[in-house]
């Protein structure tokens, strides 16, 4: 980068990190005052009408839809700021205004009709398994992340992006070769087209089983050489190899279980001071703001301890998509062209990188790369 490519990166870092701040800091204090002062005298409310009163599932999923309306309304100034203006500003968006506020809207929408199933699962789960909800309900979490998992490439993502089957042979052999011997199955390569929202350019592995498929983004495709592409793949690849995936499925299970729990035991102390017992299939409509609270702090002191964990991940496919291709001038120019066109920090502050980066900072990766002389061209 050059010193204003430079200057321009690590300020573009700056105002994310304080976005991500401010954002998080008013999830908190929103969800704080949602469950501690508005969400017992709105279910009052609502137990007021017939039909509320008498069924306690579309009672919590109109508290629920209510709760999310307004965390919306609070918190879309902020998202508006970083999403649309930040971005605009640095020239990373490609959206207009009314193009922004669809997809904001769609996202919110799939959030509401998501977390709607969730919440009402886990509700059920609680009224039905008593204090054995929080082991049921990390049980369930795995399930909800398979399914996830298989439909995100091909039901989820599409609603947002145009996505199509690649027709480039030289590049459909290159992942082809690349697979061989690793045991992975790939549905197909296919172009997502990103230049629709931004100037960013990225590549993934999506999908599990039989809807497992690459996707690069019509971005990288236009930017980068086959040799680039081919390394940025490979690194994709790697994640298969070490079972990356299946291992965060294994934390986040054992995570899910730690936070469900913390949340039983906050329940106790909220509904009984924590000296009776709790009647669990009787669980209060009301409790819903709490344990999104709770949650949702447990997610964000877990974040650093996830972060650092995918950022070992991460180092450990560098070095196989190294390994593997022998393309190391490839893999320097890739990431050089990643942090130009993403405007990536290539040397962001520690802090930064503890609280919010699942990804190595860019020149630690390149100074990894030059450690690595036997990683040169085989090509």
């Amino acid at each position: 980068m050059t010193e204003e490519q430079l200057a321009e990166a690590k300020s573009y870092g700056r105002y994310d990190v304080v976005c991500a701040l401010g954002d998080k800091a008013l999830d908190v204090a929103f969800l704080a005052v949602a469950a501690l002062l508005v969400a017992r005298p709105l279910d009052d409310w609502l137990s007021g009408y017939p039909v509320l009163g008498s069924y306690w599932s579309l009672r919590l999923l109109v508290l629920f839809a209510i709760v999310t309306a307004l965390h919306v309304c609070v918190s879309a100034p902020l998202s508006f700021y970083s999403g649309y203006v930040v971005e605009h500003r640095f020239k990373m968006s490609t959206l207009s205004l009314r193009g922004w506020l669809w997809r904001y809207l769609k996202r919110n929408l799939l959030a509401l009709a998501l977390g709607s199933m969730m919440m009402l699962g886990l509700y059920w789960i609680i009224w039905t398994t008593g204090w054995a909800w929080w082991l049921a309900a990390a049980g369930a979490f795995f399930c909800v992340a398979i399914v996830l998992g298989r439909l995100f490439p091909v039901l989820i993502l599409p609603m947002f992006f145009k996505i199509e089957k690649l027709d480039q042979p030289e590049l459909d052999e290159r992942i082809t070769r690349l697979a061989q011997g690793t045991g992975l199955s790939i549905e197909g390569a296919y172009r997502i087209a990103l230049s629709d929202e931004t100037v960013k350019a990225n590549a993934m592995l999506a999908g599990m089983g039989r809807t497992r498929r690459v996707l690069l983004g019509d971005t990288l495709l236009a930017s980068f050489s086959g040799d680039e592409i081919e390394v940025i793949f490979a690194h994709e690849i790697g994640h298969h190899v070490f079972g990356h995936i299946r291992k965060l499925i294994v934390t986040g299970i054992v995570g899910s279980a730690a936070g469900f729990f913390i949340c039983d035991q906050c329940l106790r102390v909220f509904l009984t001071g924590g000296g009776e017992p709790v009647d669990y299939k009787q669980m209060p409509v009301y409790t819903l703001p709490l344990l999104m609270l709770v949650l949702t702090l447990f997610t964000m002191l877990l974040e650093p301890i996830q972060n650092f964990i995918s950022r070992g991940y991460e180092r450990q496919a560098d070095r196989y998509a190294l390994e593997r291709t022998g393309l190391h001038d490839a893999f320097i120019s890739a990431f050089r062209k990643l942090a130009k066109l993403n405007k990536d920090d290539p040397d962001p502050h520690w802090l930064d990188v503890l609280l919010f980066h699942s990804h190595p900072p860019i020149a630690q990766r390149l100074a990894m790369a030059d450690d690595r002389p036997e990683t040169a061209d085989r090509r």
